[in-house]
């Protein structure tokens, strides 16, 4: 900031370190102030909320907190590596901040305040260069929806990597929409199709008609739209078999999104006995009384939990299936991906696991959802 305070930019949050402050045995130290950064593309909307974190507990006299900014106390951890002891409460008069600007300079003013009275030199404003973490982020810009959610802890649970997606066909594809959102450090995209007029109707987005005309493969087409969004996105427009599995070594984890096939059988023994994690997703879908029938399939599967594998994958299924002649699925193959990416999110800690599911079904016509196969 002009003013010289020392501003940084952590997991979708402003920053200002060295802020001066009072302590209970009335001594000046220096904390961190910490706000939710509330972003419109490029630039800042209004502040929202009006609160802030403070990493130390501001006092007005020795013994003496400041019970009228102070909404609460404890330790907490609102961004991985920052532990906020206070969290404090103030408003302008009227009533709302109009910008960042604003919001900053009022907290600091009445932070600073007790302390300038003990040492006249005490200033938040060091003129020290701006850090900002953005070149360390796989996103292009700032995840404020993290920020937001005040989930930006748990949200670093998943910034392990690499992940690989094999097949970026419908279900494939929206596997991509979910993780790009996720701070994976890389996306590897494995797929040699073209990305043709069908595969536009069950693809998350809309692609344009000239993006068509190109004739890009799979991988190229969703490289190109994501990497608007994330860094680490890789295109790989080749198939997975063979003479190519290894090149799926040094994942921290694997979307299958293939046909059933051998093949798709020897990609899961090799990644299992590589000790790579993986989710395979699949659907088989048929004409059932003049309407379209059948079920969605999430499998999990670990070095440790892999026995339900031959029971719960087909990989030769010689059925008339309709989903095999391109019928446009897009609802299913975006439930399909987001019952994987939330299985995903639950291996890495997001979210809470309380059945441990390894093998889940989602049936068209009775609408059961069903969690089978847990985990030894």
């Amino acid at each position: 900031m002009a003013d010289g305070y020392e501003v940084s930019i952590r997991h979708g949050h402003l920053v200002i370190s060295n802020v001066p402050y009072l302590t209970a045995n009335g001594e000046v130290s220096v904390g961190e102030v910490l706000s939710e950064l509330n972003l419109a593309g490029e630039t800042t909307a209004p502040p929202e909320p009006h609160t802030v974190y403070f990493t130390g507990v501001p006092h007005k006299a020795p013994g003496v907190p400041m019970h009228e900014v102070i909404a609460m106390l404890g330790t907490q951890e609102p961004i991985p590596g920052l532990i906020s002891n206070s969290y404090l409460s103030t408003k302008p008069a009227s009533g709302r901040y109009a910008d960042y600007y604003e919001k900053i300079s009022q907290y600091v003013r009445v932070i600073v305040g007790p302390a300038r009275a003990v040492d006249p030199r005490a200033t938040a404003r060091t003129f020290r260069p701006i850090e900002t973490d953005e070149d360390e982020s796989p996103f292009v810009y700032l995840d404020s929806a993290s920020a937001r959610a005040g989930i930006s802890t748990l949200s670093m649970r998943l910034a392990t990597g690499p992940v690989g997606i094999v097949g970026l066909g419908g279900s494939g594809s929206y596997i991509l929409d979910l993780v790009s959102k996720t701070p994976v450090p890389e996306i590897h995209l494995w797929d040699p199709d073209d990305f043709l007029t069908h595969n536009a109707f069950r693809a998350p987005g809309a692609a344009t008609l000239g993006q068509l005309n190109k004739r890009q493969t799979k991988v190229e087409y969703f490289a190109s739209q994501y990497s608007a969004m994330h860094r680490g996105i890789i295109a790989h427009p080749q198939m997975i078999d063979a003479s190519t599995i290894e090149h799926l070594s040094g994942l921290d984890f694997v979307f299958v999104a293939i046909d059933t096939s051998p093949v798709k059988q020897e990609i899961i023994q090799w990644l299992t006995q590589q000790g790579i994690p993986l989710i395979d997703v699949g659907m088989g879908v048929s004409r059932q009384r003049d309407a379209l029938g059948g079920i969605v399939r999430t499998t999990t599967v670990t070095q440790e939990n892999n026995a339900h594998v031959e029971r719960r994958i087909s990989f030769t299924d010689e059925r008339e299936d309709e989903y095999e002649r391109n019928i446009q699925l897009a609802d299913l193959n975006a439930l399909n991906a987001t019952l994987a990416v939330i299985k995903w999110k639950k291996l890495k800690g997001f979210y809470r696991d309380d059945v441990n599911e390894l093998h889940t079904t989602y049936t068209i016509a009775s609408g059961q959802l069903i969690h089978s196969e847990r985990t030894q």
